[in-house]
């Protein structure tokens, strides 16, 4: 009899026990208005002339404050403020473009990523190739260039000349204008190895002058399709940054106490920061940077808005960066926040908004 008993008071117990606990945790609530605190960093975070704000961070926090029947107001901060406002209970949330870190999340707690990207690199534009190969061609150092070599040509066909003109005049006779011109004719035919065989020396004195000027040829001829080859490419004479492995030997600019500025303290790389990214890309089209480093999108959105086509972000994204909400740590708000976040970006509506402020559906 005894075992029946035990397990009736075991049922007995849990009875006693609130349902709560054998339900899921409810979201917590809150009487005053929540500070939020964010950072203009379009297209995630725009602010108007009106001071209201707009963007993929602001319209995902709306939509999580709607489900979850919050009320909130929001706090502009700069960038450190975010993570250390939270820290020290000024503010109770930082929605912007801000990226998960490790030493971050060491002080503070993320909801889960809402957007993924990367870091890029904004240089001065080039312009289009085709123009400037053009310009290139016909510019004043490729000119100089062209006279230089003609006139040596003048003169070992002027030598050349001299050796044949009189056992060789039925090449190289004729007025003294006639024979020079055939020698250089000659000669140029002879530097390019082209070689017609209409021409040929036949004295001793003349095949010497031929032989020297063969071997001279061929020197001078590679240096000078190297120098012209060099003459025309576009991308290493306009700008020395293609990529990240260039960036310890440019002039680096990016935004202080930025996901970009850690990059590049960690690997030893030179930069000098500013305030915001407005800042950093005049620093580059207007004080001799060589590049600007930054989230991906970012730097795209406001490249193409405020730069006028004065800088062209790179191809390459590298350093894979995590956009995500941070709340103090340990914050109560962290698992209902992640529900409603997961629900959000699952949908249809946020590709669309993505679509609609980067041009991009979502992973």
């Amino acid at each position: 009899m005894t075992v029946p008993i035990v397990r009736i008071g075991f049922f007995l117990l849990l009875s006693l026990l609130p349902w709560s606990a054998l339900s899921q945790t409810p979201s917590p609530t809150t009487d005053e208005p929540l500070v939020v605190g964010t950072k203009v960093a379009p297209p995630f975070v725009i602010k108007n002339d009106a001071g209201e704000f707009s963007g993929i961070s602001i319209e995902l926090w709306e939509e999580l404050a709607r489900r979850q029947n919050l009320t909130y107001e929001f706090r502009e901060v700069e960038l450190a403020e975010l993570i250390s406002g939270l820290e020290d209970g000024t503010i109770d949330v930082s929605v912007a473009a801000l990226t998960v870190t490790a030493g971050r999340e060491a002080v503070v707690d993320f909801t889960h990523p809402f957007h993924t990207t990367g870091l890029a690199i904004a240089v001065p534009r080039v312009g289009n190739p085709v123009w400037i190969a053009v310009k290139r061609l016909f510019s004043w150092e490729f000119m100089v260039a062209i006279v230089a070599l003609g006139g040596l040509l003048l003169a070992v066909g002027f030598i050349f000349w001299l050796a044949e003109r009189r056992k060789n005049a039925a090449m190289f006779g004729g007025t003294p204008a006639q024979g020079i011109g055939a020698s250089f004719w000659w000669a140029a035919v002879t530097m390019t190895t082209v070689g017609y065989g209409d021409k040929a020396p036949i004295t001793l004195a003349g095949r010497l002058v031929a032989l020297v000027w063969m071997f001279a040829a061929i020197i001078l001829i590679s240096s000078f399709t190297a120098a012209i080859a060099t003459s025309l490419t576009v991308s290493r004479l306009e700008t020395t940054v293609q990529g990240p492995d260039d960036l310890p030997n440019a002039r680096v600019v990016t935004v202080g106490h930025s996901a970009s500025a850690h990059y590049l303290d960690e690997r030893g790389i030179g930069f000098s920061a500013r305030a915001d990214l407005t800042s950093a890309l005049q620093a580059v089209a207007d004080e001799g940077f060589d590049a600007v480093v930054y989230d991906r999108p970012i730097l795209q959105y406001l490249s193409h808005r405020q730069m006028q086509g004065a800088l062209q972000v790179l191809p390459s994204t590298f350093e894979r960066q995590d956009y995500g909400i941070a709340l103090p740590e340990g914050s109560e708000w962290r698992d209902p926040l992640n529900r409603t976040l997961l629900a959000i970006i699952e949908e249809d509506t946020w590709s669309d908004t993505l679509q609609r402020y980067l041009g991009e559906s979502s992973p």
